[in-house]
């Protein structure tokens, strides 16, 4: 029976251990072509910065490439962390791209930096502690920027006036599930590394939506980590990778994506292993068969419209396989 919740990649362009970003960025753009290939609905890269294991980083360069690579997968932010731009310069890229591949580009954006304090400010040269109170704002002097030109107007952005790409929120928290209904947009929550408010986002974003004049539903996307294999045992092995990652980030080690082990015992302490795995909650890992009964009692848990799916495995050859078994489901 196919499932009947669209499926979308989230990708990192993660840097593994034993390679580097070029290889990283050329694998992410193969991956692109073969979701496309496979029917996924579209294909997201996240910004991060001074992070050894992404190469991401230059968000909108990375999907002007993974378009041009592509003709009819839908490519986007999930997200562009707005506090790190202005929104016109946002405006401007996501303009561009949106002439150059017409109706195939999504802006998704995120409140958090997506980095440290240091960079933070080396992003932006100076740190306000109001900007990430400016979210709401800048959303919408954003959306401004990318509506059809009004008479008087002073600042424009060419490209991007008259564009109307396409914004989701996106979050982890209550905050952007409020946002994005109060403004009647799609919202998209960060379930594949901080699940906890999942359920209580999406009942509140459904509960006080707004519907606008694009959006007259609510639309919630839902991020899973998902790693399907040819058996249970084989995905429990991948996923090792994305433990250590974690165990790492709880550690505060973040380094490249770390080669799967045979058993994740004797590497972390309970406290540890609690921690990871609260974090990875919404992670999906079998055999095709455990991954579909899982994908159906999460879509009847959370009443997703889509599902956005990260995996995060060593081996591309693997990560490939995974996405192909998820398709067929």
């Amino acid at each position: 029976m196919p499932h009947p919740c669209p499926l979308s990649v989230l990708d990192l362009a993660p840097i593994v251990e034993g390679s580097n970003a070029g290889e990283a960025l050329r694998r992410s753009i193969a991956l692109a072509q073969h979701a496309e290939a496979l029917g996924y609905r579209r294909f997201w890269v996240a910004e991060h910065h001074n992070m050894d294991g992404v190469a991401s980083s230059a968000t909108a360069v990375l999907i002007g490439q993974l378009a041009a690579a592509t003709k009819t997968l839908r490519v986007g932010s999930g997200g562009i962390m707005l506090p790190n731009h202005a929104p016109l310069v946002v405006a401007e890229q996501f303009g561009t791209l949106a002439c150059l591949f017409p109706d195939r580009i999504d802006l998704g954006l995120g409140r958090a930096p997506g980095t440290d304090q240091a960079t933070m400010r080396a992003l932006r040269r100076h740190l306000s502690s109001a900007s990430e109170d400016r979210f709401p704002d800048d959303v919408i002097e954003l959306q401004s920027y990318l509506a059809p030109a009004r008479e008087g107007q002073v600042v424009r952005a060419i490209p991007g006036q008259g564009s109307e790409v396409p914004i989701w929120l996106l979050g982890s928290s209550l905050y952007s599930a409020q946002l994005a209904a109060y403004l009647g947009l799609p919202f998209a929550f960060a379930s594949h590394f901080a699940p906890d408010l999942l359920q209580q986002a999406l009942d509140l974003y459904r509960a006080h939506y707004r519907p606008s004049e694009k959006h007259p539903k609510p639309y919630a996307m839902v991020g899973l980590n998902v790693v399907v294999a040819d058996d249970d045992a084989q995905a429990a092995y991948l996923f090792t990778s994305l433990q250590q990652r974690f165990l790492g980030m709880q550690r505060g080690q973040r380094g490249l994506l770390p080669r799967p082990v045979d058993s994740m015992a004797g590497r972390w302490t309970p406290q540890e292993e609690a921690g990871v795995g609260r974090m990875l909650a919404e992670s999906l890992v079998g055999s095709p068969a455990t991954v579909a009964a899982g994908l159906r009692a999460t879509q009847a848990r959370t009443g997703a419209d889509e599902f956005i799916v990260a995996c995060a495995v060593h081996d591309d050859a693997a990560r490939r396989h995974s996405y192909a078994l998820l398709a067929a489901l």
